[in-house]
């Protein structure tokens, strides 16, 4: 069964510029695998050389992240969604430095 999976701008040009893109499967894995079949381009930015999700993307069936539901074993059904987001890092690392005592 078709999943819609929205990818980021990072991976958009992999894809050949898509935002969304459909992908078979009756779980997350069979769909991103499905996606790299596809194209061929995004091997290894969403799953990595052991074949579990990259440290670097979150991955979201509708609006859960996966790793706190079955992971890649999520089932999933026709009308679900699966967004693919960059990881993100970072922040203030002096925050009380410009605090006057």
């Amino acid at each position: 069964m078709p999943v819609q999976v929205n990818l980021p701008t990072v991976l958009r040009s992999q894809a050949g510029g898509s935002k969304t893109v459909s992908a078979d499967g009756s779980t997350v894995g069979a769909v991103l695998e499905a996606l790299v079949s596809q194209f061929p381009a995004l091997s290894g930015q969403v799953i990595d050389s052991n074949g579990s999700l990259h440290k670097f993307v979150n991955v979201y069936l509708n609006d859960d992240d996966v790793r706190y539901l079955s992971a890649l074993d999520t089932p999933v059904k026709e009308s679900d969604e699966i967004s693919i987001l960059p990881a993100v890092a970072g922040g203030a690392t002096d925050v009380g430095a410009s605090v006057t005592r």
